[in-house]
């Protein structure tokens, strides 16, 4: 009994709990490693489906579409570690790729008592317009109110009373 509650102390994460001052604050750099991973990922995606479309040929392949399937496969590993370097810089700043072909990312914070996320998106031009909280679906998206300033917003975000 001792071992298994020592295991499950061991496999608490503890996540940096974000304001969102600090995330408006970071969205050029939040905007650099998305955009950073949405290329990779495509373009490891890309390699993997022309290197799918090669083995599908008929016959048995030659020289050249063997020198092009390697090439494929170098590019697609490359791409792949590309993408792992900058996911691994993303969580290092404890924000999460949600979809990396959307260009979507989680920033954790607190909204009261429950785990909350503000979510970035690379393609809306102001990086945040949402938040959900993590006992949410996926897809759900709470409009933040932009009319507010980052310091007014941190104070909305802490009071409980405006819990949608």
């Amino acid at each position: 009994m001792r071992d298994q509650r020592h295991q499950e102390a061991e496999e608490t994460i503890n996540v940096r709990l974000w304001t969102y001052a600090e995330a408006v604050k970071a969205r050029p750099y939040l905007r650099s490693i998305v955009r950073s991973l949405r290329e990779h990922w495509l373009e490891s995606q890309r390699m993997r489906l022309q290197m799918r479309r090669l083995d599908a040929r008929p016959g048995r392949p030659d020289r050249q579409a063997l020198i092009v399937r390697t090439e494929a496969a170098r590019e697609a590993e490359r791409a792949a570690d590309h993408f792992n370097e900058a996911l691994r810089e993303l969580e290092a700043i404890d924000v999460y790729c949600l979809d990396p072909a959307r260009g979507l990312a989680l920033i954790p914070f607190r909204l009261g008592e429950d785990l909350a996320w503000f979510v970035f998106d690379l393609f809306v031009p102001q990086g945040l317009d949402a938040w959900r909280f993590h006992a949410d679906p996926l897809e759900t998206r709470r409009p933040l109110r932009e009319e507010l300033d980052p310091g007014l917003v941190d104070q909305v975000f802490s009071s409980r009373r405006l819990m949608s």
